[in-house]
């Protein structure tokens, strides 16, 4: 999925919040060792962002789809508790790399990466809080909004699109993830290296992650 500035917003028209990177809600699981911890490790040129402490005996890393239904979802029911239960309290690290399924979420991780690693999260969590806002036929105008609640600027905005640089980190941590981890839809999750994929609720994440604990 080769992308470029000018395709960018090519798709917004056809995009709704119903049916963007729409995957069935259902999750599975695939074995622990089908994925090399190496390549797993292996991030974007630009770095992972992340979340927690760097001694929590939990990794959780989340492939997600700025335009994707399932992953706001996830962003805006579980993730809060997943961190106010396991991040917040040292048990898990986590970290979100780019998979887009299209031009438009491309661009909306552009504006988190944009916004620097302090702004990454809360950027991201904003776009999807608000994803409706912007799948629209003429996201410019909603997610210029979205970047100006982060110091964006009209020129700032305007240049971050146009960072070609950015793009191509983008999509060489989607490529990477393609290929090597075979990951194909959005949320996918990787918890100390098995994979999840679907829209997860804190009861399965934490059937995953308490194992791990000495608390349980």
């Amino acid at each position: 999925m080769p992308l470029n500035r000018r395709e960018l917003f090519m798709a917004g028209a056809a995009l709704t919040a119903a049916g963007a990177g729409a995957l069935p809600s259902f999750m599975t699981a695939a074995r622990a060792d089908d994925v090399p911890a190496a390549e797993l490790a292996h991030t974007g040129p630009d770095g992972d962002v992340m979340v927690g402490s760097d001694k929590a005996p939990v990794t959780i890393i989340e492939y997600a789809s700025m335009t994707c239904p399932h992953c706001a979802h996830f962003a805006t029911t579980t993730f809060p508790e997943l961190k106010q239960r396991y991040i917040d309290t040292g048990k898990v690290r986590y970290t979100l790399r780019e998979f887009p399924l299209d031009a438009l979420a491309a661009a909306g991780f552009m504006l988190a990466r944009c916004g620097g690693n302090d702004k990454y999260m809360p950027i991201v969590d904003t776009l999807f809080a608000k994803q409706a806002d912007w799948i629209v036929k003429e996201p410019l105008p909603a997610l210029k909004s979205i970047a100006k609640q982060f110091g964006f600027t009209e020129d700032s905005f305007d240049q971050c699109l146009a960072n070609q640089r950015l793009l191509d980190s983008i999509q060489e941590v989607r490529d990477h993830a393609a290929e090597k981890l075979g990951v194909n839809s959005t949320p996918t999750f990787f918890i100390n290296g098995k994979r999840l994929i679907g829209d997860l609720s804190i009861e399965q994440m934490a059937k995953e992650i308490d194992p791990y604990l000495k608390d349980g």
